[in-house]
């Protein structure tokens, strides 16, 4: 019984601050025609507007963000030619770390080190999930798979962990970039802006919530061994 509460804690944690990130964006994606530009059309245009020329807009198929080496706003398709208050909204999120980037942000520069090594702890962390069973196999004793799959959890949890230490950083790009660019251009009328704040608190939890969804495949390694 407590494995099974310690199951559903797990998948609760994991699974629902992306539903509530999922949630958020779907709420406000529908079509705006009074809006004068889709997402990609507007983060070319605050770019320019800044100087920031040789910054590119492309199309993304990973997931909307700003690259600081390839200095790239990518955005979604639904975002990049939607013409919905999700979709400028993010994109002006994105604008705003490149915002960052041009004035030699700390932050940014934190997050992106961060960012790196969480890729690396979630591959390693990965590696170990898969080589539990092999090691139980091997060693014929539950012994080696629990000190596995601790170990699997642990990384993974250190993942988790470094992500949310960037979330300052994806605070500063919503609430200190863009929203006042959005607000000072006029680029959302008066009465978006409560469903803007919850689409870039949406945006600055999106790393976190992805992160924490990783621990979703401790539970799945759990019941396939039917521990």
């Amino acid at each position: 019984m407590a494995i099974i509460i310690g199951l559903l804690l797990i998948l609760a944690l994991a699974v629902l601050p992306t539903l509530w990130v999922k949630a958020v964006l779907a709420r406000h994606n529908g079509d705006r025609p009074d809006f004068p530009g889709t997402g990609g059309e507007l983060a070319r245009h605050l770019l320019d507007g800044m100087g920031l020329h040789t910054v590119k807009v492309e199309e993304t198929a990973l997931g909307d963000h700003y690259d600081p080496e390839l200095k790239a706003v990518r955005l979604t398709p639904s975002h990049f030619h939607g013409r919905s208050l999700t979709a400028v909204v993010i994109a002006a999120h994105e604008v705003g770390h490149a915002m960052q980037d041009a004035t030699g942000s700390g932050m940014l520069r934190m997050r992106t080190r961060l960012a790196k090594a969480a890729m690396l702890i979630e591959m390693v962390g990965s590696v170990v999930m898969l080589a539990a069973p092999l090691l139980g196999l091997v060693l014929r004793h539950p012994v080696g798979l629990f000190l596995q799959l601790g170990a699997g959890f642990a990384i993974l949890s250190v993942s988790v962990a470094l992500h949310a230490a960037a979330l300052p950083n994806e605070f500063d790009a919503s609430f200190n970039r863009a929203l006042p660019v959005l607000r000072q251009g006029r680029y959302i009328h008066d009465d978006d802006l409560p469903a803007a704040r919850s689409i870039l608190r949406a945006a600055a939890f999106t790393y976190v919530a992805a992160a924490l969804m990783s621990l979703v495949n401790i539970a799945r390694w759990l019941r396939i061994l039917r521990i």
